[in-house]
C-alpha cells in the first residue's frame, strides 16, 4: 500500500482512486452517475409540451395558420408529391472515399456512403468512416450533427474514436441490435456496469442506465488507453420503432427527442441507426422544427430534408418516414394551440 507520509496536500480521495491518471474531478463524476435516477417521468412530460417563447396573440394566429396549412397537406397527399420531388434532386458530390478497396468492409450497407466532402476524417491521416457532417440552417440558425450508420464488429474502435475526436457528449441510438431476425448495429457498449468493453485503443465503462417504456439511458465513461485522457457520453437508445413502418406513440418520440435535446452540451450530436439515413434522417428533421418552434422561427420541412439530403445520400429514406415528421409536429403544433 502507498504512504501518505509526505504528501501532505494529498487529500484521501486521491489516494482512494489509487494515484492513477483520472482526475479527481472525474472519479467525482464516476461516483456521481452510480445508481442516481437519471430522469423522472414528471420531468420527461413536462419536456414533451414544447412552448413557444412568445405567445402573444400574433403568435397564436401564426401557429394557427402553420397548423392548418400543414393538415391541409396532410389530408390531401400533398406530402407524397412533396417527397416524391425530393427523389429527383441531383446527386451533389462523389463517394470515392467510401468505395475504395480498403473501406469497402466498413460499410453496413454498400448503396449508402457518405459523400467526400461532408464525411467525417479520422487522425491526422483522415482515415474513412461511414458518416457525415451534417449542418442544417432554419431562420440564420445552424444546427450540427454527425449521422453515422450503426457500428460494425470491425468498426466499434473507429466509432468511440469519432465520438472523442468530435467531443461529442451524446450518441443517439434510434434502433435495437436486432430486428426482425436482422442485425442492424453491433453491440458497441459495456453490458455490464462491472466490467469495462475492452477495444484496441479505448475502454468504455458503464456508468449507470435507466430504461423507461420508450428508450434506454446509458452514461458511460471512455478512457482513451494510450494517454488516460476521458470522455462522459450519454447513450440515448430509442427502443420503440418497430421493425417496419414508424412509432405507434407519436408522445414517446416527441419525449425522446425533447430529452436528447435538454441533453446535449458539446460537439455535434451523434446520432445512428443502421444505414444512418432513414430513421437519423427523421430525428434532426424534427429537432430542427422542435428548436423553430421554441423561438418562434418559421420552418419547411421539405427545406429541412433537402439540406439534409445535399450532405448525406437519401436522408429520410420512405414516404412513411417524411410524413411522420408531420404527424409528430402537427401533435405538438395542437398541443400548442389549446394552451390557456
Amino acid at each position: 500500500m502507498k504512504s501518505l507520509q509526505g504528501h501532505p496536500r494529498l487529500s484521501l480521495l486521491s489516494f482512494l482512486v489509487g494515484l492513477h491518471p483520472i482526475s479527481i474531478s472525474t472519479f467525482l463524476k464516476r461516483i456521481y452517475f452510480r445508481g442516481i435516477q437519471i430522469v423522472s417521468e414528471r420531468e420527461l412530460a413536462q419536456l414533451a409540451q414544447v412552448r413557444p417563447l412568445l405567445f402573444n396573440f400574433h403568435e397564436q394566429s401564426v401557429i394557427k395558420d402553420c397548423f392548418k396549412m400543414l393538415e391541409k397537406k396532410v389530408a390531401e397527399y400533398e406530402i407524397l408529391q412533396e417527397f416524391m420531388t425530393l427523389d429527383y434532386k441531383n446527386i451533389p458530390d462523389a463517394f470515392n472515399s467510401g468505395n475504395e478497396l480498403r473501406n469497402r468492409e466498413k460499410n453496413r450497407y454498400r448503396d449508402i456512403l457518405p459523400y467526400d466532402s461532408t464525411r467525417v476524417p479520422l487522425g491526422e491521416n483522415k482515415d474513412y468512416i461511414n458518416a457525415s457532417y451534417i449542418r442544417i440552417v432554419n431562420s440564420g440558425e445552424e444546427y450540427f450533427y454527425i449521422a453515422s450508420q450503426g457500428p460494425l464488429p470491425s468498426t466499434t474502435d473507429d466509432f468511440w474514436q469519432m465520438v472523442l475526436e468530435n467531443n461529442s457528449n451524446v450518441i443517439v441510438m434510434i434502433t435495437r441490435e436486432i430486428e426482425g431476425g436482422i442485425i442492424k448495429c453491433h453491440h458497441y457498449w459495456p453490458i455490464s456496469m462491472k466490467k469495462p468493453l475492452e477495444l484496441k485503443n479505448y475502454r468504455i465503462f458503464l456508468e449507470n442506465y435507466q430504461i423507461l417504456q420508450y428508450f434506454i439511458i446509458r452514461i458511460f465513461h471512455v478512457v482513451k488507453k494510450s494517454t488516460g485522457s476521458s470522455h462522459f457520453v450519454k447513450h440515448l437508445q430509442f427502443t420503440s420503432w418497430p421493425d417496419h413502418g414508424t412509432p405507434a406513440s407519436v408522445d414517446g418520440f416527441i419525449k425522446y427527442v425533447r430529452y436528447v435535446r435538454k441533453s446535449h452540451l458539446t460537439g455535434p450530436m451523434l446520432v445512428h441507426c443502421s444505414a444512418g439515413v432513414g430513421r437519423t434522417g427523421v430525428f434532426l428533421c424534427v429537432d430542427v422544427v422542435f428548436c423553430a418552434i421554441e423561438k418562434n422561427f418559421p420552418f419547411n420541412i421539405k427545406n429541412i430534408v433537402t439540406q439534409m439530403r445535399e450532405q448525406r445520400y437519401g436522408m429520410i429514406q420512405t414516404k412513411e418516414q417524411y410524413f411522420f415528421c408531420y404527424k409528430v409536429v402537427l401533435e405538438v403544433l395542437q398541443k400548442i394551440l389549446t394552451l390557456d
